[in-house]
């Protein structure tokens, strides 16, 4: 399978996910508003996906892919699955160990991850309880990133990219079956997240036997491939978990900004990851296991070529997404949460953090691309340096400037400080000789950049001509879609005319296995 291919298979199921996870939030929205309940409930949600995100999906990732890749190329499926099984037994001890010291320390723990709720002890007091019930989720959603790790190393993108869907079904099916019956609609969320844990581990469960890789539970032993994939998660823990620890950071230092101040961010930011998943967490889970195979062939410029390739569909996709949410931030807020509890100052707030945060959202999806060229290589040291870096810079630049912007300097800074992540990683793998830019990339970027411009122009215009704030909300919906689908076909034909892309190339890309000479 090529990896324009397989990408498009993790867009696909990435894409229903994140339509659904809008679906989900405009619920939220409509029923918990940005207030304090609100708060408390992202807060809950964030925690464990926290953990999540260093545990599960970063470092025990960007460990485990190349290692189990190089155990099927050279040892064979019964070393990796022994390997696989070994691995999942110690991820399953030390995750149920870490939920159970977080439950009892929790309200200790919630002094460090929202400070600012200790000024409102029924607000402090709800997040303790919601994070109680969320927090398990932990362990179920990091054996569900093990296993999603080796169906990608399979090749097999389809069910470990369907997984998240199944926590948008529960989580939309808590607010509309279980609100009624729970104390607020954000305990029925917090269980709809404990039970999505669950239900999105069974489902995988299921797709490792179909696909032939049963991983059987044992007890616990450690090995020496499995100190080797501890070694090198411990690294992995910062350097992939950066873009999260900032978001982490934004939380606690909005909590103390104003009331709503971390609703505004977090609504904000789930608009941008509708392109940042559909494109940039596409590409990576596309591209490490790619990569990490490829590097433990003989003819390391085909790992180049899937290098160069990741950048330029990234960038393709991304700079025009992030160009349109950047004129359109605010207008984008209004169609989808303005209703219900969510009013027109909070539109206002939220849409103007969508602008700031969309002048990053390039630079998240190159870390995406250009961090598994590190961890293919079986390198999770550098990434955390330059983890650290672009952290502290962060910190200081909400300092410099929150005091002024509130939850813009925020925003700010975090565009800013994951910026500097993707430069300094692009860097380096450039100055190790383990990325040059082919001349194909090297024409096209610049078209891109042109032809993003282009779509972006003829998109202020549109909003300035006939956007209407107190419009009906139909009228809001059809504008907007007017909109959307007039910036993509001026962007289609604009890239289509200046050379960005091309429409047949992509096709046959799609229809075939493997690049040819002449690409």
């Amino acid at each position: 399978m090529s990896l324009v291919r397989s990408i498009a298979t993790v867009s696909g199921f990435t894409l229903i996910s994140r339509l659904l996870g809008f679906c989900r939030d405009i619920l939220i929205a409509g029923m918990l508003g940005a207030g304090g309940i609100a708060d408390a409930f992202f807060v809950a949600f964030k925690f464990p996906n926290l953990f999540r995100r260093l545990f599960g999906e970063g470092a025990f990732s960007a460990a485990f892919i190349p290692l189990l890749a190089g155990d099927i190329e050279k040892r064979g499926l019964d070393v990796a699955r022994e390997f696989a099984a070994r691995a999942m037994s110690m991820l399953v001890l030390i995750t149920g160990f870490l939920v159970a010291i977080i439950e009892i320390i929790m309200p200790w723990a919630m002094y460090v991850f929202a400070p600012g709720f200790a000024e409102d002890p029924e607000k402090f007091a709800l997040a303790v309880e919601l994070s109680r019930i969320t927090f398990p989720y932990l362990a179920f959603i990091s054996a569900v990133a093990l296993m999603s790790g080796v169906l990608n190393t399979l090749h097999r993108y389809a069910a470990a990219a369907a997984a998240p869907i199944i926590l948008n079904i529960c989580l939309i099916g808590a607010l509309l079956g279980l609100a009624p019956i729970t104390e607020t609609p954000a305990h029925a969320l917090a269980w709809g997240v404990a039970l999505a844990g669950v239900a999105q581990f069974i489902f995988l469960v299921i797709a490792c036997k179909r696909a032939g890789f049963a991983i059987k539970w044992q007890l616990p032993k450690i090995d020496d491939r499995v100190k080797l994939l501890g070694k090198r998660m411990i690294p992995g823990m910062i350097g992939a978990g950066v873009y999260q620890i900032n978001l982490l950071i934004d939380t606690m230092l909005a909590s103390l900004v104003s009331d709503g101040a971390v609703s505004w961010l977090y609504y904000a930011d789930r608009v941008q990851q509708l392109p940042l998943g559909v494109i940039g967490i596409a590409i990576g889970t596309a591209l490490l296991p790619t990569l990490s195979r490829q590097l433990q062939g003989t003819d390391p410029a085909v790992a180049m070529y899937s290098q160069n390739r990741g950048i330029e569909i990234a960038l393709l996709l991304t700079l025009p997404a992030a160009v349109a949410l950047g004129v359109m931030g605010i207008p984008v807020i209004n169609v989808l949460f303005e209703r219900g509890a969510f009013g027109a100052s909070e539109t206002q707030m939220t849409g103007l953090a969508l602008t700031i945060f969309a002048f990053g959202l390039p630079a998240s999806v190159l870390v995406k691309v250009l961090a598994p060229g590190f961890f293919a290589r079986e390198d999770t040291k550098t990434p955390i340096r330059i983890g650290i870096f672009a952290m502290v810079l962060n910190i200081v630049l909400i300092i410099v400037l929150m005091p002024q912007f509130g939850h813009l300097g925020i925003a700010a800074a975090t565009s800013t400080s994951v910026w500097v992540n993707a430069f300094l990683l692009g860097y380096l793998l450039r100055k190790r000789g383990d990325l040059t830019f082919d001349a194909r990339l090297l024409k096209r970027v610049p078209r891109i950049l042109i032809t993003s411009a282009l779509m972006g122009a003829a998109l202020w215009f549109a909003i300035d001509m006939f956007w209407q704030n107190d419009a009906t909300s139909i009228t809001r919906i059809l504008i907007m879609a007017a909109c959307v689908c007039g910036g993509i076909t001026v962007y289609a034909l604009s890239a289509q005319l200046l050379g960005a892309t091309s429409f047949s190339e992509l096709k046959a890309t799609l229809k075939r296995g493997k690049p040819t000479a002449q690409e």
